[in-house]
């Protein structure tokens, strides 16, 4: 797509699904914004994060295209709370490192070579790579949005003191400096539609990596018991929709609430 078009990735809706409206099946489409082709010689290639980006944006049109709900208000992700919407998305990114999904896909476009084992392996890695880091911020910011739309009273601190204080007991670095203005430009808080919020991101992560889980406990190599994980699934988290509760979708799932014990051992953090 030419540089004035939207950037980012996303999927959308072309018809929804409502028993009151149509009968139709619902239809979902991605953009994805791929890199263009290099020259008059070379064909469009996809770098391992459009990969993961197209999985990510195809999690949320399963979740449309597979819901059960009829009534369009609560159908596809249609009402789902904001914390739960992210689950399908960043569980589809979980099969990016999966090796028979990865080995199904990643061919030299020329040779039809498959990617070298030990480039696989570095994409395994990267992904744990400074997770430890990634985590503390996103906890950071989580709590520190939360306090400013909840405890937060300018009579006693200004928000660059609620600032610290937070990063206090987050930050595993230098604490930011007294002339540090981020929050002024934290524009998904303050005009994203993430205030009281933003620890959504961390929240999905857990939801998405507890789900994945499920299909580890089953044996990622065991198809026969992948496809019963599988079509739990999409009976629950891609087809109920927003009309109950995202925690009891991923109870009717899992058997149980989430825990964080799988993101922790997908970061390397175990």
């Amino acid at each position: 797509r030419p540089e004035n078009k939207r950037g980012g990735a996303w999927m959308d809706v072309c018809v929804g699904k409502s028993e009151a409206v149509n009968r139709q099946l619902p239809v979902a489409y991605l953009t994805c914004n791929g890199s263009p082709p290099v020259g008059d010689d070379t064909p469009s290639l996809m770098t391992f994060r459009e990969v993961t980006t197209l999985f990510h944006e195809f999690g949320h049109g399963l979740q449309h295209m597979l819901t059960k709900a009829t009534i369009g208000d609560v159908a596809g992700i249609n009402g789902i709370e904001w914390d739960a919407v992210e689950l399908p998305s960043q569980f589809m990114e979980n099969w990016c490192y999966d090796k028979a999904t990865v080995y199904g896909i990643a061919k030299h476009y020329e040779t039809g070579e498959p990617l070298p084992e030990e480039m696989f392996e570095k994409l395994v890695q990267q992904k744990t790579f400074n997770a430890g880091m990634m985590a503390c911020r996103q906890l950071y910011f989580g709590q520190m949005d939360m306090e400013l739309f909840s405890t937060f009273d300018p009579e006693k601190e200004s928000i660059f003191e609620v600032q610290r204080r937070v990063a206090s007991k987050y930050v595993p670095y230098a604490m930011p400096l007294d002339e540090d203005r981020f929050l002024c430009s934290f524009g998904h808080i303050f005009a994203g539609g993430y205030s009281a919020g933003y620890y959504s991101y961390k929240w999905s992560e857990v939801m998405s990596a507890d789900a994945f889980g499920a299909f580890e406990d089953a044996g990622l190599e065991n198809e026969e018991e992948i496809r019963k994980v599988g079509m739990s699934f999409r009976d629950t988290v891609l087809s109920m929709g927003g009309g109950v509760p995202p925690m009891q979708v991923f109870e009717k799932f899992r058997g149980r609430a989430p825990t964080p014990d799988a993101l922790l051992r997908h970061n390397g953090l175990e």
